[in-house]
């Protein structure tokens, strides 16, 4: 198995030569295929060749854009074919051969593929399988179709047209009004439920049977009431759907239709207000951190006792200052209020005597240098741990900051762009040492040798520091027979491994 993992490897590193890809490729099995069909400096002979070998290469290379349309037998490969007319560059004449396809899988997939003609258009939306026309009426930006669709029996058709942006706005505001009120249309005749169930049907979210397609919980009384949930879901979702008409929904019993509803930036006041009130916190939380909210909306919601609530409102990008600083936990930063303070407020803010307030905006890498620097030296450690990221510290700061705070900041000043490689160095030998360092040193690619072979001692920093090109060519080819998999295959990545090192692993390959 390390072999193959070493393969593996190899197939990704940035460095290996042309006359190895071809070597690899004239030896690769379906799953060495799929990592080399991921390289981005494949030759054209060498993308056809793989395609040869290998379905799972073939479909790689033509979601990578990199597969040329004349070199695939739709006929032979369907699935390849689906994929380069969803990116718009297959012909016409794919369309039309998988229209007709047997395996409703395709015909549906075929289905979100964009800019299809017309007249396929039209064939998919007569499907006898009603997922295919699902999946059209969720993906076509044809209006005219979308509002034929709207009216169609199956439920779950018109639950996609609930879900696409491009459907009229009338169209979203009849459904709700036929789904909600009962009132502008006739009812849906069948759904996905109750299709393949007698009804009344409760499906079991423990439903042994591997063959069930049905989700967790989908019932039908003959009201189709799950799909037409998912379809005032989706509704309120849409961004297309007007405000008073998804408005309407305020009251719905279902906690997930509301608290969709509590997250439309256009909601009325007046159902803000109602929301803000319902009994459930993940509602009231949704409203609160709302950023069409007014203020005095957001001053009642911060008397709430709700954690949740609390917390979405400090990340309402119109929050107050003055809220946040007597918040008693915020959520990690950077918040949108935070981020938006005007240079005024931002020297405010780092001159509160809330350290809460002083650490949220030593989190912003816009800072004027004096602010920066004087928050670097701020006593509290949370304050320093958050600027210690900025670019602009000098090394003297931020080793001063390292010898006042010390385990507590170390993590962040090893981020910061301009540690030198001489404080890299002196981080990765600290005393005590902190494990998390190692990964982080490990991962900048100015990292020098010296910091990364301390890296190489810890379990967590090794396979990273091992793929780094920094470290010397003899560690690395001993690293390419570490017992450990993880640090082996990094190895064979790493773009200074040599080509001598290269031949070895491929020469070892089963």
């Amino acid at each position: 198995m390390k072999a193959r993992a070493l393969l593996a490897g190899l197939a990704g590193n940035p460095a290996l030569p042309s006359t190895l890809v071809d070597r690899m490729i004239s030896r690769t099995d379906d799953d060495l295929a799929g990592e080399l069909a991921q390289r981005s400096d494949l030759e054209p002979r060498q993308v056809r060749a793989l395609a040869r070998r290998s379905g799972t290469a073939m479909l790689q290379l033509a979601w990578n854009g990199l597969l040329d349309p004349v070199d695939v037998d739709p006929v032979a490969h369907p699935e390849v074919a689906l994929a380069l007319l969803d990116q718009g560059r297959g012909p016409d004449e794919w369309a039309e051969l998988l229209a007709g396809d047997p395996d409703p899988w395709r015909r549906e997939k075929l289905a979100a593929c964009p800019g299809l003609p017309a007249s396929f258009r039209a064939r998919l939306a007569g499907d006898p399988e009603s997922r295919v026309v699902a999946e059209l009426a969720i993906f076509t930006t044809d209006r005219e179709l979308l509002t034929r669709l709207a009216e169609h029996p199956h439920a779950e058709v018109r639950a996609g047209v609930a879900a696409n942006p491009a459907a009229p706005p009338e169209v979203l505001a009849g459904l709700i009004a036929v789904h909600w009120r009962g009132t502008g249309g006739p009812l849906p005749v069948s759904c996905a439920v109750c299709l393949l169930e007698p009804v009344p049907f409760v499906h079991d979210p423990e439903c042994p049977r591997l063959d069930c397609d049905l989700p967790p919980g989908a019932a039908c009384d003959g009201t189709h009431e799950s799909v037409i949930h998912s379809l005032l879901v989706r509704a309120v979702d849409n961004t297309a759907t007007p405000a008073d008409a998804a408005a309407e929904l305020a009251g719905h019993p279902s906690l997930h239709v509301r608290w969709q509803l509590a997250a439309r930036l256009d909601l009325p006041p007046d159902v803000a207000v109602r929301l803000a009130g319902d009994p459930n916190p993940g509602v009231r939380g949704a409203v609160a951190g709302n950023p069409a909210l007014p203020e005095p909306m957001i001053r009642n919601l911060a008397t709430d006792d709700s954690p949740t609530v609390r917390r979405h409102l400090a990340s309402n990008p119109g929050v107050p200052l003055d809220l946040l600083a007597r918040a008693a936990r915020v959520p990690a930063g950077p918040l949108p209020r935070i981020a938006a303070a005007s240079p005024d407020e931002v020297r405010q803010l780092a001159e509160s005597r809330s350290p809460q307030l002083r650490a949220l905006v030593a989190e912003r890498r816009d800072l004027p240098p004096e602010i920066r620097d004087r928050l670097a030296r701020d006593p509290d450690a949370k304050v320093v741990k958050a600027v210690a990221p900025h670019p602009g510290l000098s090394e003297d700061l931020l080793r001063e900051m390292v010898t006042r705070h010390g385990v507590r900041v170390i993590v962040t000043v090893a981020t910061n762009p301009d540690a030198s490689s001489a404080l890299l160095v002196d981080l990765a030998r600290h005393v005590p040492p902190v494990q998390k360092v190692f990964r982080e040193i490990a991962r900048r690619p100015d990292a020098p040798a010296e910091a990364l072979d301390r890296c190489l001692a810890d379990p967590q920093a090794r396979p990273i520091a091992a793929a780094h090109p920094a470290l010397p060519v003899d560690r690395i080819v001993a690293l390419i027979d570490d017992p450990d998999e993880r640090v082996a295959t990094a190895a064979a990545t790493n773009p200074s491994l040599p080509v001598s090192a290269m031949e070895r692993i491929i020469g070892r390959a089963p």
